[in-house]
């Protein structure tokens, strides 16, 4: 890896990487890059642009997509699976079978993914849903109880991992009492923290020992009423002593409208209140060049992180994609 690592994970403007966009990376040295839907035409050419990309920084950089299933799905047909949104195919599958079907399905997503390139999938969602969660995320959570949500999160986060990818979990500490959408606004949580403690944190406190979680953008009034989590001391201090969470922590997408200030205040804000990285997906240059130069290089212990979680890659299971197909397809039936 470069020595001087910049305390960033990176997107792309198009399906292709330009000389401008591999140069840049060549010089800044991102952790890793994150691929959306403009990045994606079809197999062959993602294998093409994951490996430009890794070819730009000079190592095997893990790179990232948000693969959820359904509304929030990066790769879709034809060329790879559709899937139901996760809270329905919990539904379909009933309490029974609803954590083996997103085991499987996990697994089916995370070989999808090996086979272009792709090593990281920004999942299990692991906030809790209520009945006035904003529709941006109710259905893409688990459930409605802490266990239920923890069940399936870590079958989706084992699956994933069977299939040789990192799993991210989100959004910490819990974005399930979000009202508001935070790609347009900021929700705030009114909740009290005894509350919180037995329902959203535990929830996260039970899957601590994943290597790679997500921040999320909503303030938690009754702990910093000042500033949401992503940006806030108090926040992430609660995410790594009483959560217990000691993995890489990147943020959320920095260009989402629910964070206050400039692309520079928020990547250097996320930075001091304790994000190892912070994330920016649109893959603009002239907003990528201020993120860098904000974020500045890697501390110690995000280093320590960093490697920690590189070295949490499974071997891919045994199991084909066609028996997992076979089986998953029983199990909705």
């Amino acid at each position: 890896m470069h020595a001087a690592r910049s305390a960033t994970i990176l997107g792309c403007l198009g399906p292709q990487l330009t000389r401008a966009e591999a140069a840049f990376f060549a010089e800044v040295a991102p952790v890793g890059f994150i691929l959306f839907a403009r990045n994606v035409e079809t197999p062959d050419q993602v294998r093409r642009l994951t490996g430009d990309l890794r070819d730009a920084v000079g190592w095997q950089a893990p790179i990232f997509v948000d693969q959820e299933g359904g509304r929030v799905q990066r790769l879709r047909a034809p060329h790879w699976r559709e899937w139901l949104p996760p809270l329905d195919q919990v539904a379909k599958a009933g309490p029974e079978g609803a954590a083996r079907s997103m085991y499987l399905r996990s697994y089916l997503i995370g070989r999808e993914h090996l086979a272009i390139g792709i090593d990281g999938n920004c999942a299990p969602c692991a906030d809790i849903a209520r009945a006035n969660t904003h529709p941006f995320l109710r259905n893409r959570c688990y459930g409605e109880d802490i266990e239920t949500v923890v069940k399936i999160s870590r079958a989706v986060a084992e699956g994933v991992s069977d299939a040789g990818v990192f799993p991210v979990m989100k959004h910490m500490p819990g974005h399930g009492l979000g009202t508001l959408d935070s790609h347009h606004d900021l929700p705030h949580v009114t909740a009290s923290r005894d509350e919180l403690e037995q329902t959203d944190f535990a929830a996260f406190r039970a899957l601590r020992d994943l290597h790679w979680g997500m921040s999320a953008h909503l303030v938690f009034e009754r702990i910093d009423p000042d500033a949401p989590a992503t940006l806030s001391p108090a926040m992430i201090r609660l995410i790594r002593e009483e959560i217990g969470f000691d993995g890489l922590l990147m943020t959320d997408d920095l260009s989402m409208n629910a964070l206050p200030g400039s692309l520079t205040d928020r990547a250097a804000r996320a930075r001091a209140a304790g994000c190892d990285v912070v994330l920016h997906c649109n893959g603009k240059p002239d907003e990528m060049e201020a993120v860098v130069t904000a974020a500045g290089g890697l501390d110690e212990a995000a280093s320590k992180r960093l490697s920690r979680a590189l070295g949490s890659r499974r071997r891919t299971m045994s199991i084909s994609e066609r028996e997992a197909l076979s089986e998953l397809e029983a199990l909705l039936k």
